[in-house]
């Protein structure tokens, strides 16, 4: 296969075959923090943010994300929550459902478990945008929940130092694909 230039030390979007990678932008967030939500109230992780700007407008973005935490002590927290991605300011998610809270997906909840002080949750979830631009796009993930609540990231809604509270890693990151 023979590439038609290098452009800023890659190789141009026009090398590149249809679904090739042409870039991953990511952030990883290892520290701890705590989102408060409101009641049905689109919200955004500040710490789940990645830019990427896109070498074809006719590019596809595959958009990833985990998200390691614990909602607050509300059990019914756990399942009533869904997750999404922002591009910029538009909602990326399944198409509005009457009154149904839309998303992508929601965390894990341990089954059988009353304890939601120490028993973390956990998302991994993934969307493919064509965004159909080669300006710079902001992606960032969301949460809404049906309750009013706090939900811990990385940690647990505790955190207390020992074994039984654990920690984690978070991260997004957007992937380039030639369309």
């Amino acid at each position: 296969m023979a590439l038609s230039k290098i452009t800023n030390g890659g190789v141009a979007a026009s090398g590149i075959p249809s679904g090739g990678v042409i870039q991953v932008q990511r952030t990883q967030f290892t520290g701890t923090n705590s989102l408060v939500l409101s009641v049905n109230t689109d919200e955004v992780f500040t710490d789940l943010t990645v830019n990427i700007t896109p070498i074809s407008a006719s590019s596809v973005i595959h958009i990833q994300a985990q998200i390691f935490g614990e909602h607050s002590v509300d059990s019914s927290s756990s399942w009533n929550h869904i997750l999404f991605f922002y591009r910029d300011s538009t909602k990326l998610a399944h198409p509005t459902a009457g009154s149904r809270a839309v998303g992508v997906s929601m965390t894990t909840r341990t089954i059988g478990t009353t304890n939601d002080a120490s028993t973390p949750e956990i998302a991994r979830f993934d969307y493919f945008d064509t965004p159909n631009t080669t300006s710079q796009i902001t992606y960032k993930c969301g949460i809404r929940s049906t309750n009013a609540e706090t939900f811990f990231i990385n940690r647990t809604a505790d955190d207390t130092n020992n074994t039984g509270h654990e920690r984690g890693i978070s991260f997004i990151s957007a992937t380039e694909i030639a369309g």
